[in-house]
């Protein structure tokens, strides 16, 4: 089966999809001056267009990896993923505190998921 690439650049793809499995880069905020709920909103934003793109959605989570630059920001960031995840569908994940690539993000999710059929 073809790999299919979405959003290519020189460094990375956004997305890969390979037998009805969706693959997302590590999404970060743009908007780097928000505080955490702001970043987590963001990004939880780009995964829902990135999924959309990829005929999946949340519901569809196979796992998820959260990086976040400091602990202290662990209940800001649970409590938007809490209103954004789907309820009945909540995904295997991990939480780890990472030095991020860039000081000012203040999270990074990575997310795998199924296509709908």
């Amino acid at each position: 089966m073809a790999v299919i690439r979405h959003h290519v650049g020189p460094r990375l793809s956004e997305t890969a999809i390979h037998n009805g499995t969706v693959y997302l880069a590590g999404q970060i905020a743009e908007d780097t001056d928000q505080d955490i709920t702001g970043q987590t909103r963001e990004v939880l934003g780009h995964i829902d267009r990135l999924l959309e793109e990829a005929n999946s959605d949340k519901a569809h989570l196979l796992t998820v990896q959260i990086y976040i630059s400091d602990m202290v920001h662990f209940a800001g960031m649970n409590a938007v993923w809490d209103s954004w995840v789907a309820q009945g569908n909540t995904p295997p994940r991990a939480t780890v505190e990472s030095k991020l690539a860039n000081p000012a993000c203040l999270v990074e999710i990575v997310v795998i998921a199924a296509q709908r059929s």
